[in-house]
């Protein structure tokens, strides 16, 4: 079976380019609301550490979103 690669754009993601003819990146989403963020932190440590790429997190409200500069 041959697989037909479409033509895609390069982009960033953080340091992480996805794209063209970059590796695939692994990506998760952390599962603690990100208010809770040293268990966020916690969450993204490890998947780093077993090789994750990109990693999401839900912003569901305000509580939220001001979490993210704690975790950036």
């Amino acid at each position: 079976m041959k697989i037909t690669r479409h033509k895609s754009k390069e982009i960033k993601i953080g340091k992480v380019k996805i794209g063209v003819h970059n590796p695939i990146a692994i990506q998760s989403m952390a599962k603690a609301p990100t208010k809770d963020y040293r268990r966020v932190i916690g969450q993204i440590k490890r998947l780093e550490r077993i090789g994750c790429d990109i990693v999401r997190v839900a912003v569901r409200d305000e509580e939220d979103a001001h979490a993210i500069s704690q975790i950036k």
